[in-house]
């Protein structure tokens, strides 16, 4: 691996025993995306239809597509030098215009939408071939590949983002298709072939540590939705209680990750020999419904503490219930690609939810949630309690 000062170009530098911290100017990039994933949980809240999820999960898609391949950028090259503190900060730029655009991406604002996203993939791919020195040939032929597919994506979204109405959605299904289906494929072009997930090694303990503050991200997120509702709200005991049902739930949850899941995938992906494939499957994919969950969680708070002795119909259901379903469903395929097994805490757990669907219409949305949290918390609990047994066996 070339070293940082190879050519007088970025990389980081390495060591077998110790990984790379995040460094402030990451986190500060972070913010654009608390802002980011506010603007999605509100434009689900005000658009919960069919059509309306459909559009909301494309954006969810892009925005951590987004992220995270700038975070696979950021694992390579150091963002300690000012070039790259630079490329950053141009695409914080970029990242605003894409948050801002969220709540109007299939209105008025499509095609601002695709030319920023666009911009922030292809620039900041032709930023990294610029800064890594000609030596890192596996590197250098990896993210060509790589700008070959988002160039490809690119022509999509922006010919989505000049259409309208359902050539719009189907466009952009075809540009989030492409690449998605560029790490499966390991970009496979015609003259180079495909990538070796050896060509994306990763410092492990980094991508892990990146991954694990994006939830935190979306669960700040969850917390400030719930404390802004319950402040406009009038403080009655049931008002109170849902407050309180909707925070033990978002602890709830932080436990489940990062009692032991952060730890352990840490751990593990910086000792495989395969950091590349591990991070593509845990990291890149896996979180994302992960990361979905909370931002659905967060809109089911939203309706709870709106309402919380209302009716239950389809669209409390299926944030109240569906998004820590979706957040477990997540966490049980993470923690499955780390360790190689389906741990029986999150199993119960998702069982348990799947059973409480079909009676939720009899529920009002404060029992629903309550019953919901009554879960989550069993889940945590288990993991309390399989620390004291056995803190590897089911980790």
């Amino acid at each position: 691996m070339p070293r940082a000062n190879d050519d007088g170009r970025l990389l980081r530098e390495r060591s077998p025993d110790q990984h790379n911290r995040v460094t402030y100017v990451e986190l500060f990039f972070d913010l654009v995306f608390v802002f980011a994933i506010t603007q999605i949980s509100h434009t689900l809240l005000a658009h919960f239809t069919p059509l309306g999820v459909l559009q909301v999960s494309m954006l969810m898609l892009a925005v951590w597509w987004v992220w995270v391949f700038t975070s696979w950028t950021t694992n390579w090259l150091d963002p300690d030098r000012a070039p790259v503190r630079i490329m950053l900060f141009g695409l914080m730029l970029g990242g605003l215009l894409l948050s801002t655009s969220i709540p109007k991406a299939f209105d008025n604002r499509g095609l601002i939408f695709a030319a920023a996203y666009s911009a922030m993939q292809v620039g900041r791919t032709l930023f990294f071939l610029w800064s890594v020195p000609t030596t890192a040939v596996g590197q250098r032929n990896n993210f060509i590949r790589i700008l070959i597919w988002l160039v490809a994506s690119a022509g999509f979204w922006i010919a989505g983002g000049l259409a309208d109405g359902n050539v719009r959605i189907a466009l952009w299904l075809v540009a989030l298709a492409i690449e998605y289906a560029g790490p499966a494929m390991r970009f496979h072009t015609p003259r180079l072939g495909a990538s070796t997930t050896q060509d994306w090694e990763v410092e492990g303990g980094h991508m892990a540590e990146r991954c694990a503050l994006f939830i935190i991200i979306a669960l700040g997120e969850s917390i400030v939705v719930t404390g802004a509702t319950f402040a406009e709200a009038v403080w009655t005991v049931t008002t109170v209680s849902a407050f309180v049902v909707a925070l033990v739930g978002s602890i709830a949850m932080w436990w489940v990750y990062f009692h032991l899941g952060a730890e352990a995938g840490s751990e593990h992906i910086s000792q495989s020999s395969d950091s590349g494939r591990l991070a593509r499957l845990a990291y890149t994919y896996l979180h994302l419904p992960v990361v979905a969950g909370i931002v659905v969680s967060a809109v089911g708070d939203e309706l709870l503490l709106a309402h919380p002795g209302g009716h239950v119909g389809a669209k409390e259901t299926l944030s109240i219930v569906g998004g820590p379903l979706l957040y477990l469903i997540g966490t049980i395929l993470f923690k499955h690609a780390i360790r190689g097994i389906y741990q029986l805490s999150h199993l119960v757990g998702i069982v348990l939810l799947v059973v409480l669907i079909p009676f939720a219409s009899r529920f009002t949305p404060l029992s629903l949630a309550a019953a919901v949290a009554a879960v989550l918390m069993i889940v945590a609990a288990w993991e309390a309690i399989s620390l004291g047994s056995d803190s590897h066996r089911d980790a």
